[in-house]
């Protein structure tokens, strides 16, 4: 447990699952939360657990992020709240089924959560912690984002959004003290299964990383100073690979005249 204070944290569906051992892990590193989540009660509960145990001074935000309302009350805490120095991005969810079995609504309330709300909040935060030279964000992707050819390719895209957003902001503020991360879960134990209708450990038997080695695993490679954080990820070259190739790919997506083989 840390007794030097590290500001505020915020955590984005912090009820359950990674949400709610991010707020732990974070409360024991130092930092006073507000945890934001559709179930006040169970942010309630979490956060006297945290205080009783840590110390930390916790608030409880009750806010829905599949609507603007509740995006603008947690945009309206960082835009005002000096204290805040960190955001994790978790809230999210998937889908039972892909295109061909969700209808506009579901459609719709996956976007919202999982790409406008974080979208929002990140540029929200990145513009505060960038005028005072100091914070950081964290953004719940998915390993998904590499294989669209799995599951849900809707959820799927949602998270490569996210990377691309970090990644993105990242190289803006790299000569500053703010730090972005995406980390990328793979099948993790956490309600996000049962909320879609899967039997996670049905679906990937033997595949299933435990909540808090998740977590516990990206903070460490948020200290390292990661951009992108694959904790199930063994062989990192693979993913070094697929960086080199996609850098080496840049200079060559615009060009004025069609490629070759693209000729009559």
């Amino acid at each position: 447990m840390s007794t030097e204070s590290k500001g505020t944290a915020i955590v984005t569906g912090a009820s359950s699952g990674i949400g709610q051992v991010y707020a732990e892990r974070l409360a024991a590193r130092g930092y006073d939360l507000i945890l934001v989540a559709r179930r006040l009660e169970r942010l309630e509960a979490l956060g006297k657990k945290i205080t009783a145990e840590t110390g930390r001074k916790v608030e409880a935000i009750q806010a829905d992020l599949t609507q603007r309302e509740g995006v603008a009350k947690v945009e309206a805490r960082l835009a005002s709240d000096p204290t805040i120095t960190l955001l994790v991005n978790n809230a999210g969810i998937s889908l039972d089924g892909s295109a061909l079995e969700n209808d506009t609504a579901k459609i719709e309330q996956i976007i919202a959560i999982n790409t406008v709300a974080p979208t929002v909040l990140t540029a929200a935060a990145a513009r505060q912690f960038v005028a005072r030279n100091n914070g950081g964000i964290i953004n719940i992707a998915s390993v998904l984002a590499f294989a669209p050819e799995m599951f849900d390719g809707i959820y799927s895209g949602t998270k490569a959004h996210l990377i691309n957003v970090s990644q993105s902001l990242a190289a803006k503020v790299k000569d500053t003290n703010v730090r972005v991360q995406a980390v990328l879960p793979g099948a993790t134990r956490s309600e996000i299964w049962e909320n879609s209708g899967k039997d996670v450990d049905a679906l990937l038997p033997g595949m299933v990383m435990e909540t808090a080695d998740l977590v516990d695993a990206a903070l460490l490679g948020f200290d390292r100073g990661e951009v992108v954080t694959i904790p199930p990820l063994h062989d990192e070259a693979q993913f070094l690979a697929y960086e080199a190739a996609r850098h080496a790919m840049g200079p060559n997506l615009s060009r004025k005249e069609v490629a070759p083989r693209y000729r009559a």
